[in-house]
């Protein structure tokens, strides 16, 4: 710090008060990234204290790290320096909603389930269901870019997100979206932001579009005794008619730690509309699954709760391919598995290609890294997909990229986007891929 951790914690309890900066050890330690440290935690209460706060940590060459609930805090790199933690939950309010346009503006440190509980009276949802639950603020889901089983039907943040209020490193407080942003004219900011991890800008508030509760909705567990079965059944999913609104498919262990009967393969799809629609399409549902080899049986709806078990590793691989090769991959990741000697758990989004590898318990991690990470990597990049580490030691990143093989030519790119808005390298600097 170019000044005295003292200096700069009485300039940021001017501004947030306080209760709301921390400097004990024991506070600070709760708050490390990767086994570091900040000197510094602020909690701001609104958009312009957050101004602000970096425009405070700007002046003084502080490195920030932006923080939501903490559930993510083990993606990416260990970071070059922290120096500030920016904690956003006190910054929870809806600033606007109109039901009628089916658009709401929400503060980044709102939950998932205050949010639903806000638009709930009008029958409307923010259709997204990340990994750790309605805990998870909206702000923290945007900057990991998180999806669930949801994105099946809906999509992902990136889609629903409409615009976006956000504090750029140098404290400037700026509107991206439907707003103009002058001083990065010719970016999509609301887009960028958007898994970016917090190193382009503080966001502050989202405008987001949400969509009509359905006036049913019911939820089957399929099970299939073969990778083939599967297969072939999610090839015809995809080709009918039928409209599930959220999927997810399971291995044996998956099922298992979920809480689900146990089959080789398994699949949770739930459908939503009305009552009458729902059953017609339930009952094509269960014949689809029995021409391919599969059982169907109707589960409560709070089977989707128990997902969350299936990605609770210390290790955690979010590996990205052909969504027609699905099960290929899902087959490839228990080989890589086997060699590193680890038992893993595997949940998958189909028709994404998206898969959650989760490596349980006891392992060795330079054999994760060696074995499972680097070969599984290398067999997804050689197809046009990719992997990366969400979670896992210290030891484990060290021995493996945890953002994967990135082109030169995007890099570059990267690389000029994230000087232009953050010239000085403050925020969050070393944790995003390739070192940005």
């Amino acid at each position: 710090m170019a000044v005295s951790a003292g200096a700069v914690h009485e300039a940021l309890a001017d501004i947030a008060g306080r209760e709301h900066c921390l400097r004990e050890a024991s506070a600070l330690a709760r708050y490390a990234v990767d086994g570091v440290i900040p000197s510094l935690v602020v909690r701001p209460a609104t958009a312009d204290e957050v101004s602000r706060v970096v425009a405070l940590c700007a002046a003084e060459r502080l490195a920030i790290a932006p923080r939501g609930s903490g559930s993510s805090t083990g993606l990416g790199n260990p970071p070059r320096r922290l120096d500030v933690v920016l904690e956003l939950r006190r910054l929870r309010a809806v600033r606007e909603y109109v039901p009628e346009d089916m658009v709401a503006t929400a503060e980044a440190g709102a939950t998932l389930d205050a949010l639903a509980a806000h638009f709930a009276p009008h029958r409307q949802a923010l259709t997204l269901d990340p990994p750790g639950g309605g805990a998870r603020t909206v702000g923290g889901v945007l900057a990991t870019h998180a999806s669930g089983p949801l994105r099946f039907r809906y999509g992902t943040g990136r889609d629903l997100l409409l615009g976006a209020r956000f504090v750029q490193a140098d404290g400037t407080l700026t509107w991206g979206g439907a707003k103009v942003v002058k001083s990065v004219t010719g970016y999509d900011v609301p887009k960028l932001l958007v898994g970016s991890l917090g190193t382009l800008g503080v966001l502050v508030e989202a405008t987001l579009r949400l969509y009509p509760m359905p006036p049913a909705s019911r939820t089957w567990r399929l099970g299939f005794p073969s990778r083939a079965g599967a297969e072939a059944f999610l090839a015809a999913l995809l080709d009918s008619p039928l409209q599930p609104d959220r999927a997810a498919l399971l291995d044996a262990a998956a099922l298992r730690r979920s809480g689900l009967a146990v089959d080789p393969i398994g699949l949770l799809l739930s459908i939503s509309s009305a009552a009458e629609a729902v059953e017609h399409q339930g009952q094509a549902l269960g014949r689809l699954a029995a021409g391919h080899g599969g059982v169907s049986d109707e589960v409560p709806d709070t089977a989707w709760a128990g997902l969350g078990g299936a990605v609770d590793g210390p290790v955690l691989l979010r590996a990205v391919g052909e969504p027609r090769r699905l099960l290929d991959w899902v087959g490839e990741a228990h080989a890589a598995a086997a060699r590193a000697g680890a038992d893993v758990m595997v949940l998958a989004q189909p028709g994404h290609g998206v898969l959650q590898i989760s490596v349980r318990d006891a392992f060795d991690a330079r054999r994760v890294a060696r074995d499972l990470v680097r070969p599984l990597r290398q067999a997804l990049e050689a197809d046009g997909g990719s992997l990366v580490v969400e979670r896992g030691p210290v030891d484990v990143k060290a021995d493996c990229e945890v953002w994967g093989t990135i082109d030169p030519e995007v890099l570059a790119i990267m690389g000029r986007i994230k000087s232009e808005f953050d010239p000085a390298g403050l925020l969050n600097p070393g944790r995003f891929v390739g070192g940005l």
